[in-house]
């Protein structure tokens, strides 16, 4: 059965369940008036039942802290005091050391009821002890333990009055995955460059008025040439890369209620009146 600290069943414990008192802090003593240490905390179980008070053993036992089954605490609210029936200081020496970051699971819960059960066998009825080897871990439930998990109706006459609640948790799994990459398509890219190139005309035509040269103006060579370059433009075609568009990636959260219904209890007072006591209800 999971347990779980008192603030985190009861978030407003302190007026829920003690008027606006806080028993952390309350000093513990042992039965026969020996100091102890302190409250440090109070463990409950799924049903909101209280089921061990975490007691500082700074008194006794250095900087340990241990766990007392609520079956063995009378409270005293009046002094702000707790009284642990039965503990020894050679059981605190042997009970495991509690501390805020272990799971209580049913191996511990074991150690510890292991030091608290009677070791005698000369128990009433409603107070036996059910042999360890009857249950495991699938099977035990704290009624086999009763003496260590009922309380005392004569030394404890506050009556708590429970409700339960809906506790909520939230679990982040792996819904899927999306990979982003790229590949390289191939195509045939066709481009047109317009491109000159220069060619020689030649052009031969006769005089329409022809005139006499006069003598000697002529001068008749042989070898005589006219030279005129020729050129012509040439398409130069290169691939260059660039860049084409950019790609951002990033997750966005959606963010939704998910309603839930079940059917929570919750316990009211009855007050059964004999005669005609005065009763301050509103206390």
């Amino acid at each position: 059965m999971t347990l779980v600290k008192l603030a985190d069943a009861y978030p407003n414990y302190k007026q829920e369940i003690f008027g606006g008192d806080d028993i952390k802090g309350y000093e513990v003593y042992s039965a026969t008036d020996e100091k102890i240490g302190g409250i440090y905390d109070a463990l409950v179980d799924e049903t909101g039942r209280f089921r061990y008070l975490v007691i500082d053993t700074g008194f006794w036992v250095f900087g340990k802290k241990v766990l007392a089954p609520i079956g063995r605490v009378r409270m005293d609210y009046d002094r702000r005091r707790v009284y642990i029936t039965g503990l020894t200081k050679d059981q605190v020496e042997r009970l495991p050391e509690y501390n805020d970051n272990m799971t209580v699971d049913y191996d511990y819960e074991e150690r510890v009821r292991g030091i608290y059960r009677p070791t005698t066998t000369a128990t009433t009825a409603t107070t036996a002890q059910v042999p360890s080897s009857t249950y495991d871990r699938n099977t035990y439930n704290y009624e086999h333990d009763r003496s260590l998990y009922d309380l005392d109706e004569q030394n404890h006459q506050k009556i708590k009055l429970y409700e339960e609640r809906l506790l909520t948790n939230k679990q982040r799994q792996k819904a899927g995955e999306v990979a982003v990459g790229k590949h390289v398509e191939t195509e045939t890219a066709r481009v047109s460059v317009p491109i000159e190139k220069e060619r020689v005309v030649i052009e031969r035509t006769n005089p329409t008025d022809a005139r006499e040269v006069t003598p000697g103006e002529v001068d008749f060579r042989e070898g005589e040439v006219a030279r005129m370059e020729v050129y012509e433009e040439t398409a130069d075609i290169q691939k260059k890369a660039f860049v084409r568009e950019e790609v951002s990636i990033r997750k966005e959260v959606d963010r939704e209620t998910v309603d839930a219904t079940e059917t929570i209890r919750r316990e009211e007072l009855d007050i059964d009146v004999d005669g005609k006591p005065v009763i301050n209800r509103n206390h």
